[in-house]
């Protein structure tokens, strides 16, 4: 009876640990950043509060928040994103260990590689609806624009169109729609046009290989990409796009300009490869 006690007490310590596993801090916040953890309790971040395994982070409008993890790589998310760790694990001396898999539900963010991606790029996966990022050595921003909703959905939108960000975890991908006009309430900065649904990237140092079913393409750095749908075959499109990224001036450290067309120098000189799958 007392072995059975003592087993019990130990596997519950475990999952205890496993639970508590902290993988980084929250180094920049420039308003209200939600967290749904993984027993599906909700906390509200500050600066300095501890990211752990299976967090879903959700930054709320006007919300820039900049992630650092234990190997000094940071994710930088934008306003209105919904972003998920599903697994982080880094020891400097457990290389064979390494994991960082990552989910881009919605929303928009930047990632500049750490040392991990920098010793084990295969261990380093971002999963958006339309593609997997894999990076390393390099500065990327990436973007996904999620399809407009059904007709109900839509009407409903309009008579709540500010509904709980935490009720859009989950969303996933489909058949992607051309552009209409719901597309236009990802709010382009003035004078730029609204993103259409799909995944964007744009390159600020290194190089990237786009691929997915419909195709694989090469970026180099200042190019800016976009893919459509898990089916259509990525292209190059013009700097001019929308894809912006304007963070309060002390969330940059340096790592890129004001917007995604900046190329600016990263503190990581490491390498020069991003793939996206």
């Amino acid at each position: 009876m007392l072995k059975s006690l003592v087993c019990a007490a130990l596997l519950l310590a475990g999952d205890s640990a496993w639970a508590a596993q902290v993988v980084g801090v929250v180094a920049h916040l420039s308003g209200p950043l939600l967290d749904r953890k993984a027993d599906g309790s909700v906390k509200v971040l500050g600066p300095k509060s501890e990211i752990e395994n299976g967090d879903t982070l959700v930054s709320e409008k006007n919300t820039y928040a900049q992630i650092r993890f234990v190997d000094n790589s940071e994710i930088t998310l934008k306003p209105g994103t919904t972003f998920r760790v599903e697994n982080f694990n880094y020891d400097a001396g457990k290389p064979e260990a390494d994991s960082a898999s990552f989910d881009l539900v919605k929303g928009g963010l930047r990632s500049i590689t750490g040392l991990l991606g920098k010793r084990n790029k295969e261990k380093f996966s971002l999963k958006t609806p339309s593609a997997t990022i894999g990076i390393r050595g390099t500065t990327f921003i990436a973007q996904y624009v999620p399809p407009p909703p059904p007709a109900p959905e839509r009407d409903a939108m309009r008579i709540n169109p500010n509904p709980s960000p935490l009720t859009e975890v989950g969303v996933g991908a489909g058949k992607l729609p051309a552009p209409t006009p719901d597309a236009a309430q990802q709010k382009a900065p003035v004078g730029a046009p609204a993103l259409p649904p799909g995944l964007h990237v744009s390159v600020t140092e290194g190089a990237i290989v786009v691929t997915n079913n419909g195709g694989s393409l090469g970026f180099q750095a200042g190019q800016f990409g976009y893919v459509p749908g898990v089916n259509q075959a990525p292209v190059i499109v013009p700097p001019n796009t929308g894809l912006q990224f304007t963070p309060p001036p002390s969330f940059n450290g340096g790592a890129s300009g004001p917007q995604a067309s900046n190329s600016g120098s990263s503190p990581d000189k490491g390498g020069v490869d991003c793939i996206v799958r």
